[in-house]
């Protein structure tokens, strides 16, 4: 079992940094399209998975999902979009990937399913479409081109979230089985 040291610490770091660029990726697709901003789920499963699952297979540990948490927080607080629906999901989802990985004993499973709860760093304003729709319209008419608001209305009915997190956590848990062919991860 590879545990923490001074390596391990650096390639965390680096982890959290890609990690947090992909989630600031992942946001800016929204920007694109209403419909990119519907398939957000989608896409952190596909750019998100291989980092995690990697981090997960290299730092079989507790504290790998709180570290990619806490660098998402502080990229939403050095980009001053921290907010309450920003940051308590991710807190959350930390907390519920180490529980997983540890209660599972940092096996292949529960780093797979600790990386398809990771996926949704994105979600706490993500979700809004559907938990929070006057919030969410507002914002858009306010920071997005007109027309998106509109847009983002026609494009998120309410089935269409149960339907974007099954295929972003499908997604998720074939990225992970791609990355560990690819990088010869130990399953």
């Amino acid at each position: 079992m590879n545990k923490w040291s001074k390596k391990n610490a650096l390639w965390m770091l680096l982890y959290v940094v890609l990690y947090s660029l992909g989630t600031a990726i992942v946001c800016f697709t929204g920007a694109i399209h209403p419909i990119m901003f519907v398939c957000y789920q989608i896409t952190a499963g596909i750019l998100l998975s291989g980092i995690v699952i990697h981090a997960f297979r290299r730092i079989q540990a507790p504290g790998v999902a709180v570290c990619f948490a806490l660098g998402v927080i502080a990229l939403f607080f050095i980009i001053q979009d921290a907010s309450a629906w920003h940051c308590l999901p991710l807190v959350v989802m930390g907390v519920l990937a180490e529980l997983v990985r540890t209660a599972m004993k940092f096996n292949w499973t529960g780093d797979v399913i600790a990386t398809m709860i990771m996926t949704f760093s994105t979600f706490g304003f993500y979700g809004q479409i559907w938990f929070n729709r006057t919030f969410t319209y507002e914002a858009a008419v306010e920071e997005m081109p007109a027309g998106y608001a509109e847009g983002l209305m026609a494009v998120s009915p309410g089935w269409a979230l149960p339907v974007v997190v099954v295929i972003g956590l499908a997604l998720s848990a074939v990225i992970c089985n791609v990355t560990a062919k690819l990088f010869k991860l130990k399953k």
